[in-house]
């Protein structure tokens, strides 16, 4: 158990324009101001990974989280790239995993300077740089006070995943209350009063989404978002995660040629708006688009290079590795001409529920898969070919 005892005293000199404000306001005046914090702060009683310290502005919440764990020095980023400035000790595997479990997943913003990305990808930034450059408990102040509040809630939830994960602590100063429900803390300390709560943790609120069909246009508002490219095969067929009338995740489906199989898609591009990162829902998206192809009768695959990807994908039961990452070379049917991939790709394929076959028709604009009967003499029906694309 702490015990707070803070006192902060400053000296008030009585100038022309402090009388002024005394006699218009009916203040008094007094030689010194004082501002005093006592309490008990029981958060060692118990094992913990996040807290909050939280209320208005000029609480005293600095204050008291400066007397109870200290606050970190201002980061330098310098001129260079963003991966650059972390520290120099750091694996570029694990300034990725940081990075990722923050949400800061847009890979081309990790090699700009930090001076010119948005502010939602600075915080992002600064979290990703305290969480894996403290040791001890990590304390960040102001915390999610400079960005838009819907980056605030995806951010807190995406920070709180990550500290649980690796058992850490973390915690957050902040004047705002809406992000509780999303940072999900184990105890809360409001300076104001000096109120000290444990409490426990809790879903985190739901979203509200669907999934339609999109133009081709719309991946020009993703496209500067994934970390592979900006192009996207005309042929692709376009799907969105649709929240608050906003399409916030992307996803592109291209068929598959295989030499033995005919009902082979897989996905493309996959990509989420960095403001949306860090929740989940292009797994929520892919999986429900999976549904439907495999509703009628498809097989679909997902390739994915990036790292994080490729551990959500692994850790799904709705996908089954059937390709462990690797480089590999692919050679037309028809052709000559191999292509070799330096990236370490995986292949997963969906093997879970199957969704609503009206449905599925409608969004997919695909009649569903007739298998071919098997011929006295001939080829083995298409369901018994288990080849790889």
């Amino acid at each position: 158990m702490q015990h707070v005892d803070i006192v902060r005293e400053s000296t008030v000199r009585a100038t022309d324009r402090v009388r002024q404000l005394s006699s218009m306001f009916d203040v008094p005046i007094s030689a010194r101001s004082s501002l005093t914090w006592s309490g008990e702060v029981r958060y060692d009683e118990r094992p913990w990974n996040v807290g909050c310290i939280v209320g208005p502005s000029g609480s005293g919440k600095s204050t008291v989280a400066s007397e109870l764990f200290g606050l970190p020095r201002p980061l330098d980023w310098g001129d260079g790239a963003v991966v650059d400035a972390f520290d120099v000790g750091l694996s570029i595997d694990e300034i990725a995993t940081a990075c990722s479990s923050v949400g800061f997943n847009t890979i081309p913003a990790w090699c700009r300077p930090f001076d010119v990305l948005s502010t939602g990808e600075k915080f992002r930034a600064e979290l990703a740089r305290r969480l894996i450059e403290t040791d001890g408990i990590i304390v960040v102040d102001e915390f999610t006070s400079v960005v838009d509040r819907q980056v605030a809630k995806v951010g807190a939830y995406a920070v709180q995943k990550h500290v649980r994960k690796a058992d850490r602590q973390f915690v957050a100063v902040s004047c705002h209350y809406d992000i509780i429900d999303w940072l999900q803390p184990d105890w809360i300390l409001e300076p104001v009063t000096m109120r000290f709560a444990w409490r426990s943790v809790q879903p985190r609120p739901g979203i509200e989404a669907y999934v339609a069909r999109a133009e081709y246009s719309s991946w020009a508002v993703f496209a500067p978002f994934h970390y592979l490219t900006a192009t996207l095969n005309r042929s692709a067929r376009c799907f969105v995660l649709v929240v608050d009338e906003t399409p916030v995740s992307f996803c592109a489906v291209l068929y598959r040629p295989h030499p033995r199989t005919r009902n082979i898609y897989g996905f493309s591009r996959v990509v989420t708006l960095p403001d949306w990162q860090g929740v989940g829902l292009a797994y929520a998206l892919t999986d429900r688009v999976a549904s439907y192809f495999k509703t009628l009768g498809y097989r679909i695959h997902s390739y994915p290079s990036h790292p994080a990807y490729i551990r959500g994908r692994d850790r799904s039961p709705n996908w089954a590795m059937i390709r462990a990452p690797a480089n590999f070379v692919t050679k037309g049917r028809t052709s000559s001409i191999s292509v070799k991939h330096d990236r370490p790709c995986a292949t997963f394929a969906y093997v879970g529920q199957d969704g609503d076959e009206a449905e599925a028709i409608r969004l997919l604009d695909l009649r569903p898969f007739k298998r071919r009967r098997r011929k006295a003499g001939g080829r083995k029906p298409e369901q018994n070919n288990r080849g790889s694309a």
